[in-house]
């Protein structure tokens, strides 16, 4: 059997491995974060059309009865 000979780290070694590992790991998280607040404002904007745009129920109503009317008519 071979014995392998351990590389013994140092603390400063392996502070600087962690911390290179956070680091990573913020950098995909403010990637993320920044994707989330454009996908939100999307949205925010798309309510914001269907809010301004929308036919209210008591007009489409109104509507469908005199279109019924005229059809009858017909």
């Amino acid at each position: 059997m071979i014995k392998k000979k351990e590389k013994e780290i140092t603390n400063t070694e392996l502070l600087e491995s962690i911390n290179r590992s956070f680091s990573k790991v913020e950098e995909k998280i403010d990637t993320r974060v920044e994707e989330l607040k454009s996908q939100i404002t999307g949205v925010n904007n798309r309510i914001d059309d269907i809010s301004l745009n929308r036919v209210r129920y008591e007009d489409f109503n109104k509507l469908k009865i005199r279109v019924e009317k005229l059809e009858k008519a017909k």
